[in-house]
């Protein structure tokens, strides 16, 4: 399997292709397929994955693992997991799976094992910009990005995805690292996932979690759930949020949507089949029996021999020879059919039902950071991703079947609360419509990607995040602008049942409010609104949703209601249930399979009965690996040889090339952008000296017209919009209380739900008028009435003041730069006393009446008035005794406000 070969087995693909869409524009019109990139990216994939079944699992492995180059605009070092966090992470993984899973799995040690002189190897991706930036300020970084690539479990790497987790990286100026995670069949469950987890523990030794967003496509949005889950249950502290592309979160095929065609869809609707060879398919419980009366045998001369002779001490026993997969029984056209070959690479058939394989039947999904899972329209495992986003955002109505129900999974699902997820279903797309990076449905995912990604580490971190603005830089920009006016024909044909233009005049107003660069009122924001505008804000969650579906062009609408998606309808006792229609389309490819390549087969059987003569090596008591891993087929007479050196790939090269295209033209367009800037600068303040210095300049945009020359000087920061957490996240009424949660390594550091302002203090204000005691508490939101009572309870959580239950809206902390105050700046404890013993006591307050006390509820950044006048003199129970207290109190009883304008 090589570049020469995929070129001409996808070249007709491309040619039909290219003479159908066009015969063909008027019935694509308003699908993804419309552009003819998409179209050509499709049809290519689809062809290339049906090119690989006819080759081995490691010719095709072999393959996407070759060596691709990076852009030069791109900084990449690979860096080694220290063997101490591998050690830590297998400890974690034994804990969640338990006696049980270990039993399962086949035991504690085999799948820790690793081919000879290799290790865990990750890499750092970054752009050279955003690098030299982060050096010249000493800066650490804020935000960090692991990211996990897919490819099924057993194809795929960080070669072959590097082009998509650069443009992230990019996007988001953060540092991302990707770990080269061992795939299956050879390193089945848990072996990835131990790496993955091995790589979080390594970040956690440089970052803090709340630093760190998790990522992954398909099978790594698998695997990113799994960890998040293994994480959250042993107490270690989760990262600011993650995105879930596509994940593939239930490998028994068990929803509505696999079962059905996709031609909209590059996934194969049979499963993956492969040339068959050593590594896949592994014996079938067929040979498996026959390889047993060989190791029998082999025990037979082995004790008839001398005793002492430990020659061939590692031949295994029965015990020793991997056990059987577990049958599988399907009713097809009324008939039960055993399936004794393991149907999934990733895991045995016993095993695909596991939580840690198959996140949809986790117990509860809950206690997780917030997350975005963006769901393909049209591929074929959409019904459990749209189920999985329900699960996460409300666990108690989507259980796990009766059968897995014990009083565990209830405590779980008690302790955790409910997860907050941004759920986008895109109209018509693939499976990882970011794979087709070149493509404008793709160019709004990955900007919808870096939204949620920095408002979830502003979340997290309770500050600000700047992302790159395309807006003047990318050409998606321009054609977007130019079909605005299709917008609301598209609306029509979408099913919008809003008025057109009642939907112009909102379009109008909400780029009014944020034309601007300031905040967005999120809270009169409706679901009617565009992707792709960096800086704008998320929607506030719903029941810890939000849900939208996405068109093409990056048009949102409100997604149907649960009770309307077939994902979220099914009988959960049907979860996880292996349908006859997956079966059957799985079978019927088999036998087409196992006819076309009969012989390869015989001879892949002989190899294993002559390899099991020769002896495997074994690990010990109660170590069992499954058919496939490697770690169970070491030959004792033939040492496992080390891996081949990587050589250049052309056609992935060419691949990433396409995919890397976009980032090219807008990295060059940043920096013409800047360069004119510059000049237009030098122009308006030096005069005459301006212009030697455009000639200069002139100069360099030539160079930076031919191929492959891009400088690497820092961005300015006129490409960059700010993103802000908008408190779009709230407190739910219902649900396991805060106490409860587990998002860290204890309750306590879950993450701070707010209400807005304007909605508590309408509420508390009716409550007033309507109380009998309003005069008493009036005091909260009239500044000028005098407190007459011991003022409220105040807290904090984070660096934001509490008022009797209210979030107020200013920070206590300094803020970035050292700009000085937030906005306002209140003291607390005011309405407290130290008594002889230390400890705070109430305090009786006596009115000043030199006091005007300003309205700081509704106030601005301007400062009004006196900044520090007492309002009350603390009355100590023996005054002058205790000179230090009576300053400290006294200090504690000032209030700096600062009123902010409408």
């Amino acid at each position: 399997m090589n570049t020469a070969g995929v070129g001409l087995a996808v070249t007709p693909a491309v040619l039909s292709t290219l003479f159908s869409h066009y015969v063909s524009r008027k019935r694509l019109r308003h699908q993804p397929t419309a552009q003819i990139s998409y179209d050509e990216g499709l049809h290519l994939i689809r062809k290339f994955l049906e090119y690989a079944s006819r080759h081995t699992v490691e010719d095709f492995q072999a393959f996407t693992a070759q060596w691709v180059p990076h852009p030069q605009w791109v900084k990449v070092d690979v860096v080694e997991i220290p063997q101490d966090e591998l050690s830590r992470a297998a400890s974690l993984l034994q804990e969640q799976l338990g006696p049980e899973g270990i039993r399962l799995v086949g035991g504690r040690e085999w799948w820790q094992w690793r081919k000879p002189k290799t290790t865990l190897q990750a890499e750092w991706i970054e752009m050279k910009a955003d690098y030299h930036e982060r050096k010249k300020k000493a800066d650490p970084g804020n935000r960090v990005m692991l990211y996990v690539h897919g490819g099924a479990y057993f194809f795929g790497s960080v070669d072959a995805h590097r082009y998509q987790i650069q443009r992230h990286a990019r996007k988001l100026k953060a540092r991302a690292i990707a770990p080269r995670y061992r795939l299956a069949p050879q390193f089945p469950f848990p072996c990835g996932l131990h790496d993955c987890l091995a790589t979080y523990l390594y970040l956690l030794r440089y970052q803090e979690p709340k630093t760190i967003i998790l990522a992954g496509d398909s099978a790594g949005g698998g695997m990113v759930l799994s960890m998040l889950v293994t994480l959250r249950d042993r107490g270690i502290p989760l990262p600011a949020g993650a995105v879930l592309i596509s994940p593939w979160a239930d490998l028994t095929h068990s929803f509505p949507s696999v079962a059905g065609e996709c031609p909209l869809d590059y996934i194969p609707v049979s499963g993956f089949h492969h040339k068959p060879s050593m590594a896949w398919p592994p014996p079938d419980e067929d040979e498996l029996a026959e390889l047993r009366k060989i190791a029998i045998g082999q025990k037979k001369d082995l004790g008839s021999a001398d005793a002492g002779s430990d020659a061939r001490s590692g031949i295994p026993d029965v015990g020793d020879v991997a056990d059987t997969t577990t049958c599988l029984s399907v009713e097809i056209d009324g008939e039960f059919v055993q399936i004794k070959e393991q149907i999934q690479i990733y895991a045995t058939n016993h095993l695909i039902s596991h939580p840690l394989v198959s996140p949809v039947l986790q117990s509860t999904l809950g206690g997780l950071p917030p997350l975005l899972i963006m769901v393909g329209g049209e591929e074929i495992l959409r019904d459990e991703q749209i189920y999985l986003a329900h699960k996460c955002a409300n666990p108690e109505a989507y259980l796990p079947p009766d059968d897995t129900m014990d009083d565990a999974a209830r405590e779980l699902i008690g302790k955790y609360k409910p997860t907050d997820v941004h759920l986008q279903v895109w109209d018509g797309l693939c499976h990882v419509g970011p794979t087709l990076s070149f493509t404008s449905p793709a160019k709004y995912q990955y900007r919808a990607i870096s939204q949620f990604g920095a408002w979830a580490l502003a979340h997290a971190q309770k500050t600000e995040i700047d992302i790159l603005d395309d807006d003047t830089i990318s050409f998606i920009s321009s054609r977007s602008s130019s079909s605005s006016s299709s917008s609301e024909s598209e609306r029509a044909e979408a099913g919008d049942p809003t008025n057109s233009a009642e939907a112009a005049d909102k379009e109008k107003q909400k780029k009014e409010s944020g034309g601007g660069g300031g905040r967005t009122d999120t809270k009169n924001l409706d679901y009617t609104k565009s992707i792709g505008r960096a800086g704008d804000p998320l929607p506030p969650f719903k029941d810890h949703m939000i849900r939208e579906r996405v068109t093409t062009r990056g048009i949102v609408f409100p997604l149907p209601p649960a009770e309307e998606l077939p994902g979220c309808t099914m009988d959960r006792n049907l979860i996880g249930v292996v349908k006859a229609g997956t079966v059957r389309k799985w079978l019927e490819h088999k036998k087409r399979w196992d006819t076309k390549f009969a012989k390869t087969k015989r001879r892949v059987h002989e190899e294993r009965i002559r390899e099991m003569k020769a002896g495997y090596e074994v690990f010990g008591e109660g170590e069992f690996p499954p058919p496939s891993a490697l770690a169970g087929r070491r030959r004792i007479s033939k040492p496992e040889p080390e891996g081949k050196k990587k050589i250049r790939s052309l056609g992935m090269s060419l691949w990433s090339l396409w995919g890397s295209k976009h980032d090219e033209m807008t990295v060059h367009r940043e920096q013409q952008a800047e360069d004119d800037r510059e000049a237009a600068d030098t122009k308006g303040a030096e005069g005459q000296e301006a212009d030697d210095t455009r000639n200069k300049q002139g100069k360099e945009k030539e160079k930076l017209s031919r191929p492959g020359f891009l400088k690497t000087k820092s961005r300015s920061h006129s490409h960059m919009k700010t993103v802000r957490d908008e408190s779009q996240v709230q407190e739910s009424s219902s649900g396991a209380s805060s106490s409860k949660t587990g998002t860290g390594s204890k309750a306590d550091e879950a993450d701070e739900r707010t209400t807005p302002m304007d909605d508590l203090l309408a509420l508390r204000r009716k409550q007033n008028e309507d109380s009998d005691s309003a005069a008493q508490t009036r005091n909260l939101l009239s500044p000028n009435d005098i407190p007459t009572t011991p003022a409220p309870d105040t807290g904090v959580m984070g660096k934001r003041p509490f008022l009797d239950g209210i979030s107020m809206p200013f920070s206590l902390g300094k803020r970035k730069n050292n700009e000085g105050d937030n906005a306002s700046t209140m003291t607390l404890n005011s309405n407290l006393d130290l008594d002889r013993t230390g400890a705070l006591t109430p305090r009786v307050l006596t009115p000043n009446p030199d006091i005007k006390v300003m309205d700081y509820m509704a106030g601005s950044a301007a400062k009004v008035g006196s900044t520090s006048t007492p309002l009350a003199t603390p009355s100590l129970a023996s005054p002058g005794e205790r000179p230090e207290l009576e300053r400290f109190v006294t200090a504690q009883s000032t209030v700096v406000a600062t009123p902010r304008a409408e």
